[in-house]
């Protein structure tokens, strides 16, 4: 007689989990879907996404980054990928769809040797190891640039604007890029700065692309609070308040009997004087300008107007801090704090008409590392693109110079790595060895979507650009107008140093770490629960 045995049950009912082989393959197959999601948008000829949120909100882009956080995923490992993208945003500001890509194409490649028997752990590390070897080479070949090669700059730029839709006015975007971040490069100690938080952007509908301008100052997108108020100010002692130029209220209930129209007076002629001895104090020590976090009373706004004081009110902080940093000014407070060492300084400060609302113009600061970006642009679309293309291209500038390095792009970088790691991976202990192949197989991911993308064929282009690389043409890749295989660098395709290495790096770690997983164990909702909870909005 055989004894029943009972089930252990470890989990709830409302729990699914998926074990193995089918954990992995699940894994890897929801990874891949966001990958071939953003692999149509790579390159120049790549195309773009529309995306509509569920207040109907339409946001056409082929930023990566930006399809892949608006697409809001839901798989736990296709959202390991979107990290990717976000890592990359984050680390270069460049190069986001191309990390994705390869994660994708080197997850794809591991399932081929998972097919053949390979065990995951042993795939893992043959990437690992490929991986080092990929980022010592990619130094290797790199081309080293200094902040005087402004040519080669200006074509970093163009190249991250290439195949947006700043790209039919590239030329004069990149010049004002590589304007905007030389100005705001320094030597410290020998290694260089980038100080890219002061490149402020501003935007504006109206006009077309190229009224687009570089503003060497400060551009507020906010008037004067009172008609009365000069328009211009020559020589500007500015004051930064963060607070209000208001009575305050106090912070517990209070009641206060008025019996006579005496009284009222008298209360409201208190109110009068709190906010006039307010005004005065700036008066006293020197402001011409003022630039206030928060309100200002009308009546505060009319003495200031009487006083010939330019005041700006509801400044957001980040402008205030970039003001301090353009003027050197303090910000303060409480206005009776405010001295005269508080005070900041620039040439001119002006309130002009751009697209036929008014602006606020701070120039000729005392820090001439402060300047801003005017966006011009003839819809919200456009002028948003615009600013994601000027963002990658401004990171992309800046990245450059704080490593010093660069390659040329097209694809050529990937297939030059491919071609030396095959090399490599000779010496690799058997199954490693597969892993490392199928590595380098991944890279040529890039060149070959990049052909795909240009409506050219694929398998031509790759027979012709791995010949050229035998060859000895480390920068031969693909020229998607031409529809044909080109010296890169003398096309003027250049990309970053830090572009391609921080893909490799990403792409490599989210790949190993999909692979690592055998067990996934989820819950699910319970009956009668709502099939989405209301989602509480992440701090800052």
């Amino acid at each position: 007689m055989t004894k029943s045995v009972q089930p252990v049950i470890i989990l709830p009912e409302n729990y699914v989990r998926t074990v193995g082989r089918d954990a992995l393959r699940t894994n890897i197959m929801a990874a891949r879907l966001v990958a071939e999601t953003v692999r149509t948008t790579l390159g120049p000829r790549g195309m773009d996404k529309m995306l509509v949120d569920e207040l109907g909100d339409i946001t056409v882009t082929n930023d990566g980054v930006t399809i892949l956080e608006q697409m809001e995923v839901v798989h736990p490992a296709a959202k390991l990928i979107v990290e990717v993208a976000k890592t990359q945003e984050e680390e270069v500001g460049d190069g986001t769809t191309t990390a994705v890509v390869i994660a994708g194409e080197l997850l794809k490649n591991a399932e081929e040797l998972l097919d053949m028997g390979v065990h995951p752990t042993v795939i893992a590390e043959g990437y690992r190891k490929a991986a080092d070897r990929a980022l010592k080479e990619l130094d290797e070949i790199a081309e080293k640039i200094t902040k005087d090669d402004v040519e080669v700059l200006k074509k970093i730029a163009k190249t991250a604007m290439t195949g947006k839709v700043a790209e039919l006015a590239r030329d004069f975007l990149a010049d004002l890029v590589v304007d905007a971040v030389r100005k705001v490069t320094y030597e410290v100690d020998g290694k260089t700065v980038v100080d890219i938080d002061s490149i402020k952007i501003e935007k504006k509908i109206g006009g077309g692309v190229e009224d687009t301008e570089l503003v060497d100052g400060v551009v507020i997108d906010k008037e004067r609070v009172h008609p009365g108020m000069p328009k211009v100010v020559k020589n500007a002692k500015i004051a930064l308040i963060n607070g209000a130029l208001e009575v305050k209220e106090t912070e517990i209930d209070a009641r206060i009997n008025i019996t006579s129209p005496e009284q009222l007076d008298a209360f409201l002629r208190k109110e009068e004087e709190m906010l006039k001895r307010m005004v005065d104090k700036i008066k006293e020590v020197g402001a011409n300008v003022v630039f206030v976090q928060k309100g200002i009373d009308d009546l505060a706004a009319y003495y200031l107007a009487k006083y010939g004081i330019f005041a700006v009110r509801r400044v957001k902080k980040s402008d205030m801090e970039k003001l301090a940093k353009a003027t050197g000014a303090r910000i303060v407070t409480n206005v009776e704090d405010l001295t005269p060492e508080d005070l900041g300084e620039a040439e001119l400060v002006e309130e002009r008409k751009v697209a036929g609302e008014s602006m606020v113009f701070v120039t000729g600061c005392k820090n001439p590392r402060a300047v801003t970006i005017l966006i011009r642009g003839g819809t919200e679309h456009i002028v948003d693109e615009i600013e994601r293309a000027l963002t990658d291209a401004m990171k992309d500038v800046a990245v450059a110079l704080k490593d010093g390095k660069v390659v040329a792009g097209g694809g050529a970088v990937e297939v030059e790595l491919a071609k030396r790691l095959r090399e490599w991976a000779q010496q690799l202990p058997s199954k490693e060895q597969l892993a490392a192949l199928k590595f380098a197989d991944s890279l040529e991911i890039i060149p070959q979507t990049l052909a795909e993308n240009a409506g050219l064929d694929p398998i031509e282009i790759m027979a012709e650009l791995r010949s050229r690389h035998e060859k000895g043409e480390k920068w031969a890749g693909v020229d998607v107008f031409e529809g044909k295989v080109a010296d890169m660098w003398e096309k003027g395709v250049i990309e970053p140093f830090r572009v391609k290495s921080q893909a490799i790096k990403s792409a490599t770690e989210a790949a190993i770490m999909i692979l690592r997983i055998d067990d996934v164990i989820a819950a699910t909702k319970k009956e009668g629960e709502s099939k989405k909870e209301p989602e509480l909005p992440e701090e800052e």
